[in-house]
């Protein structure tokens, strides 16, 4: 399997994806696209994405980009820090995410991700993440 195939699979799987309207970006292993529905606004009188659901695309990104570049060997991976810097207010339009893997090793993942609505050189937000990627206890038996 592609490494673009595990990616759009990752995502496909995902409810949560779903429900936000998340699709890869056909060939890539790493971009993603979050089409815009009106549930996502989060203040209408700018009007202006939710925080909440910029941030869940942008973590979505990077577990399926992480989950296609490891093949789903080290199973799902886990959040275990996240921080989004949000940069501008995102508009009521399709947003487009790149999950830039910056390290992983045989336990921690660090990647980071950005996010855009029609120029990737002015992005809305962007996020920093580790992830664990085996469990812990299954890896000290």
């Amino acid at each position: 399997m592609t490494t673009a195939q595990a990616f759009a699979d990752a995502l496909a799987v995902s409810p949560y994806a779903g429900f936000l309207g998340v699709e890869a970006v056909s060939g890539s292993s790493d971009r993603a696209m979050m089409r815009f529905s009106p549930p996502l606004v989060g203040n209408p009188l700018l009007p202006a994405l939710h925080g909440g659901s910029v941030a869940g695309f942008m973590e979505l990104t990077a577990t399926a980009a992480l989950t296609a570049a490891t093949q789903g060997t080290q199973g799902r991976p886990k959040p275990v820090d996240v921080s989004v810097a949000y940069l501008r207010s995102a508009r009521p339009a399709d947003t487009h995410a790149r999950a830039h893997i910056r390290k992983v090793g045989r336990r921690i993942a660090y990647v980071h991700v950005l996010a855009w609505q029609e120029d990737e050189a002015t992005p809305v937000a962007e996020m920093t993440a580790h992830f664990l990627l085996a469990d812990l206890d299954s890896t000290n038996s």
